[in-house]
């Protein structure tokens, strides 16, 4: 066994990595870009190396600078965890050439793995079922336009090195495919310096399921059940779950020999996935194959047991599997959220800036449920342009797959972000979602569910009595504070008022506290709440009881009340007396500023590209510019006819959210 190992990552990963080495008692070694000198992974590591500027083409990706960290510190293996150089075929071997072990996959396995075009072919030598598509490398848009065509739309366009949705376009006609072709390109040589593209047959209405797969250097290979990760956007994963609602136990078995026999033709010796597109009636197709440890592996962790992560450092100092097929049992239910500093109110579009609050729910197992949290974040850090925008992975563990998803919303209840956009409102309403209840799952699901964009939950008469509540005991919590703060003026006791008026959204909801242990009666229908809480003013969750139940609801004070978080819904709730009622409903409302005039930038991003020129007439629909932010191109296209007044950036530049771009005349 090693004695010091280096993780050659970053952020939530190489924390999850740092913490099974620390249970091994290993000593570990961190690197970092400038961008991340006060980052989580360094404070936890060991001993952290310098390697380089913020783009990862000048860190995270340099061989060189890894292999000389390595002399450095003296690590004798390195984690490459996912992303950058994991799936490089040439880092394992110059590992190799300087003696220095890698913790994952043979370099032959990662080639013929590694790149989804061989995989393909390899698969289906290997019997294993796949997609109609075309492997072979294409050139130019003209020709992919003719594959695709061949082939029968949709179509999906793939970068060849791809992965976590970089590079990757569905296109349903030729104009989608030349402007597909040419983004995913693009972005596969930004993310993966490979601008390698395929084209296969885009199966509609499917569902993403995965295997584990594990194997040693001995020629033993096992898988560890499947999981199943429908629930994508942008087709990035958002939802993962172990088992899968779809499998049954015949299916189960026969995806789990495909992609041990595919593991096996390839001498496989680390964990791995074996991804498929599955159809409705369970029918599967080979989809690629990630020679890496994946980014919901901890679902997979929470069902069987087993620490992926561990067996991968074990495998790689040469030791047996320990564990034989009969031995892996798949028990309850695990669901994963993935956190992403983005903003689900403007069409996902990414977030940076710096995290004033951070606080999630406490890990914790009881009961028989479980709740986990990776994270390679913390309260003071910042969120970088340059990186993924995951700032946390949320798992809960429970017998079965509702009660797993009942703490999962509960735990999203109670995970307070504050200082960047992030998700977890819509993570939230995809766990109050019926149709995701049942399980009936593809990976249209979020475009099909919200098909408008994400706007929150509906503010049905139950939240509003339980959103209500909770504004108008905090709010009386704090006049209650105040009035205990010393030096004030002598005289008759303070005499509350217990009317109240609630404003939820455009709802006005009159509510009464009739006892001072905080007994609320809603008065627009008299049914009486009974509310107990600890909640002290300045805490960012609130958490108590409802008529028995317990709650937990976000909020964070705004000028007279609260911004609110629960169940996929957030809304301000503004507290005032009568009077102030009055009073607040004769205000005028404020008017936003006019900018259709201007394009404004959506997110923090990179210029990549200007499209247009001052004085040029353009048509609603045609680009204009292409932004970047966190390894994803945007496009931002025309709105409606007009004519170009003046453009205010240039290729290069960086803009923050909602910089003007260009005006219109």
């Amino acid at each position: 066994m090693f004695k010091k190992i280096l993780i050659a990552n970053r952020g939530e990963i190489a924390c999850r990595v740092i913490k099974t080495a620390r249970r091994l008692g290993l000593k570990t070694v961190a690197v970092y870009s400038d961008a991340d000198a006060a980052s989580l992974h360094v404070e936890m590591a060991d001993e952290a190396i310098h390697i380089g500027a913020p783009p990862a083409a000048q860190s995270y990706l340099v061989i060189d600078k890894i292999i000389d960290a390595c002399k450095r510190s003296g690590a004798q293996a390195v984690h490459p965890g996912y992303g950058f150089l994991s799936e490089r075929s040439a880092f394992p071997r110059a590992l190799e050439a300087a003696g220095i072990t890698f913790i994952g996959p043979n370099a032959k396995a990662i080639d013929a793995m590694g790149d989804k075009i061989e995989s393909k072919k390899a698969a289906a030598a290997a019997k294993v079922s796949t997609v109609p598509g075309h492997l072979g490398i294409i050139e130019d848009e003209a020709e992919a336009v003719k594959i695709a065509r061949k082939i029968g739309y949709p179509v999906m366009i793939k970068a060849s090195a791809g992965g976590g949705g970089k590079g990757m376009r569905i296109a349903h006609s030729d104009a989608e495919v030349k402007d597909g072709f040419a983004r995913a390109r693009s972005e596969a040589k930004s993310s993966f310096g490979d601008d390698r593209v395929f084209i296969e047959k885009f199966i509609v209405n499917p569902r993403h399921v995965e295997i584990q797969v594990l194997g040693d250097k001995h020629g033993h290979v096992i898988h560890l059940g499947e999981r199943e990760c429908s629930i994508q956007r942008r087709n990035q994963k958002v939802v993962e779950e172990a088992p899968s609602p779809l499998l049954d136990e015949k299916t189960r078995k026969a995806m789990g020999e495909q992609a041990v026999a595919l593991a096996r033709a390839v001498n496989y010796d680390s964990a791995g996935t074996v991804e498929f597109v599955a159809g409705q009636d369970r029918s599967f197709y080979f989809l690629e194959m990630n020679t890496r440890l994946q980014v919901e592996h901890p679902v997979t962790e929470l069902v069987t047991g087993i620490d992926l992560v561990e067996q991968m450092i074990r495998v790689a100092a040469g030791e047996k599997l320990a564990l034989q097929q009969k031995d892996v049992k798949l028990k309850g239910w695990a669901v994963e959220s993935r956190v992403y500093a983005e903003d689900p109110f403007r069409n996902f579009l990414p977030s940076t800036g710096r995290l004033i609050k951070y606080r999630p729910p406490k890990e914790s197992s009881a009961d028989g449920i479980t709740v986990r949290n990776d994270t390679g974040v913390f309260e003071g850090g910042e969120i970088s342009i340059y990186y993924d925008p995951m700032i946390a992975k949320l798992c809960t563990h429970a017998p079965d797959r509702a009660t797993a998803i009942s703490a999962m919303g509960e735990a999203l209840d109670q995970f307070y972000v504050d200082g960047i956009q992030h998700n977890i409102p819509f993570l939230a309403a995809i766990m109050e979602n019926e149709r995701w209840q049942k399980g009936k799952l593809s990976t249209g699901f979020i475009a099909e569910e919200f098909p408008g964009g994400f706007t929150g939950n509906a503010l049905t008469s139950d939240l509003k009595a339980i959103l209500s509540s909770v504004a108008v005991t905090a709010d009386h919590t704090e006049n209650r504070r105040k009035r205990r703060i010393g030096g004030q003026m002598n005289g008759k006791a303070v005499k509350y008022s217990h009317e109240r008026v609630v404003r939820l959204g455009n709802d006005w909801l009159p509510v009464t506290i009739v006892s001072e242990d905080d007994r609320v009666v809603t008065l627009d229908n008299g049914k009486p709440c009974f509310v107990r809480s600890q909640w002290a003013p300045g805490e960012p969750v609130w958490t108590g009881e409802i008529d028995g139940k317990a709650v937990s609801v976000l909020m964070r004070k705004i000028l007279n009340g609260y911004r609110l978080s629960h169940k996929g819904v957030s809304v301000d709730a503004f507290v005032f007396t009568e009077r102030e009622a009055e009073l607040a409903r004769l205000m005028p409302a404020k008017k936003l500023a006019d900018t259709s005039k201007k394009l404004l930038c959506p997110m923090p991003g990179l210029v990549v590209s200007i499209a247009v020129a001052e004085g040029q007439e353009i048509k609603a629909g045609e680009a204009l510019a292409i932004v970047e932010a966190m390894k994803m191109e945007n496009i931002l296209r025309a709105e409606r006819d007009a004519l170009i007044k003046k453009v205010h950036v240039k290729k290069g530049d960086s803009l923050a959210v909602d910089a003007v771009i260009m005006e219109f005349a």
